[in-house]
This record gives structure tokens, C-alpha cells and sequence, in this order.
């Protein structure tokens, strides 16, 4: 029988979904809130504790004696520099070894992840428990992208693959041809609303989003959700192409309802 999961949760609905998904099932859970990025509303509930990005020592304390066994590290967490991450001294000692400034957010990550299973917890990804929640390959809706569009994503496709393959980020936007923006810090809700200002005169562009190479599948999958949605309906886009079998689309139905209403194409491609 699987021990009692624990879920790392950050910003976003990833969390909530996969908390909901456990109560659906049954799962004994224990959420591990990260301040400043998990929402209060998330937790609210369920059997959880707080605790700052810094603090490695004492959350990995609050998962022992929660008796976790297994765990997820769900939704987002912007990285902090150094002198406001106050690292504690486990995690002080897994930076130094590790070489904290040094690494993008893949390698970091899977260096965290690395970490945990030496300290004797077994790391899942999301798509273990949201499995039917991936895109596939082709339209999710009913509205298809046009030549220039396809194009478009094409490009994209080009562009995110050499951004992830240096580890920066996991999305672009391009319109008629043009970068509009590439993902990197901000994550992809704040390249959307940067590239709002940066929009062409014309057909809008397309938000495009995959895989890193070698992606800590366990620790950062691309996800997309309604927020995604209505972001790309503020700003003037005419869809979203998400890597196929690697990406999470929460809220399906209403993912998919909504992107149909605004005339929006969501569609599931594959990397050349």
C-alpha cells in the first residue's frame, strides 16, 4: 500500500488540482506550503504546514514527522537571489556542493530532487496522478490553426528548443515570424502580459510551450490551465501549441470550452 504523499506546493492550480484529485481517490495527503508562493485558499482543509524556500532543514523535518513517504513538488516558485534565500544548513550545504549560482532551473531542480531521494523519499511526477490530463497530439478544441499560424508554431518550436536546451525556459511567443518574447525568470503567465505591449499590427501571435530537453519531468512539467486561456484572450492571441504527451492541461473540459468561446486554438504538437 503507498505510504502518505506529500505534496510541495507553489503558485498556481497545479497544487489544488492534484489536492483534489487525492481527496477524489482517497489519498492520504500532508501539503508542504512554500511562503510567498503557495496561495492560503490551496491548503485550506487539508493537513499542511509552512514553510520559506530556504528553510531545507526544517521541511524536510515537517515531512518526517508527518510520516510522507512519497512526494510531488507541484506549481510554481520564483527562484530568489541568494541573499534573500537565507539558506538554512542543509540547504547551505546543497548549494555548496551544487553550485547554486551556476545552474538554471533544470539543474537545479534536479539537483533538489536528487536530494530528496537520498534522503529516503520517493519523488513522482503529476502526471502519475493526472494522467488523462495530458494534451495529446492535434486540436484539444474545435478551432484549428490557420497557414500562418502553423508557421507560426513551427518557428516556435525552433526557438523554445534551443532556450530549453540552456536551461532559460520552456515558452515563446511569436507573431508573423517575430519573437515576440521568450520565457525566463517571470514565468508564462508574465510573457504573455509582456508581449501584450510588443503585439503587431495584423493576425495575433502564438504562445508555445514544451519540454526542456532532458526536463526534471518530477519537478517542472509544462502546464497550462483556464488562466492560460484567458491571458491569450486578453492579449490578442490566436492559440496555444503545448509539446504532446508532456504537457498538463488542467481544467480539460473547461480549458477547452473556453478556448472554443473566444475562438482560440489549443493544439498538441510534437518537437521535429
Amino acid at each position: 500500500m503507498a505510504g502518505r504523499l506529500g505534496i510541495v506546493a507553489g503558485s498556481g492550480g497545479l497544487p489544488l488540482r492534484l489536492i483534489e484529485n487525492c481527496r477524489t481517490a482517497g489519498r492520504d495527503i500532508f501539503v508542504l506550503a512554500i511562503e510567498g508562493a503557495a496561495e492560503p485558499e490551496t491548503v485550506r482543509g487539508v493537513p499542511h504546514g509552512w514553510c520559506r524556500i530556504g528553510a531545507a532543514g526544517a521541511g524536510l523535518a515537517l515531512l518526517r514527522e508527518n510520516n510522507v513517504t512519497e512526494l510531488i513538488l507541484a506549481g510554481g516558485i520564483r527562484r530568489p537571489s541568494l541573499l534573500s534565500l537565507r539558506p538554512d544548513r542543509r540547504a547551505a550545504k546543497l548549494f555548496a556542493r551544487i553550485g547554486y549560482r551556476a545552474l538554471g532551473d533544470n539543474g537545479l531542480l534536479s539537483a533538489v530532487v536528487a536530494e530528496l531521494e537520498r534522503g529516503g523519499f520517493r519523488v513522482i511526477g503529476a502526471d502519475q496522478l493526472l494522467g488523462p490530463e495530458i494534451a495529446r497530439e492535434g486540436p484539444l478544441g474545435a478551432v484549428l490553426p490557420n497557414r500562418h499560424s502553423v508557421a507560426d508554431i513551427e518557428h516556435g518550436l525552433r526557438v523554445a528548443q534551443t532556450l530549453g536546451a540552456l536551461d532559460i525556459g520552456q515558452a515563446v511567443i511569436v507573431q508573423q515570424g517575430l519573437v515576440l518574447g521568450v520565457e525566463a525568470i517571470e514565468g508564462t503567465d508574465e510573457l504573455i502580459r509582456r508581449c501584450a505591449a510588443l503585439r503587431r499590427q495584423g493576425p495575433g501571435g502564438v504562445l508555445i510551450k514544451i519540454e526542456k530537453p532532458g526536463q526534471e519531468r518530477r519537478a517542472d512539467q509544462p502546464t497550462i490551465g483556464i488562466r492560460t486561456i484567458d491571458l491569450a484572450v486578453e492579449t490578442g492571441l490566436l492559440g496555444i501549441a503545448v509539446e504532446a504527451d508532456a504537457t498538463i492541461v488542467l481544467d480539460r473540459q473547461e480549458v477547452i470550452r473556453a478556448a472554443d468561446r473566444a475562438g482560440l486554438f489549443v493544439v498538441g504538437v510534437r518537437r521535429s
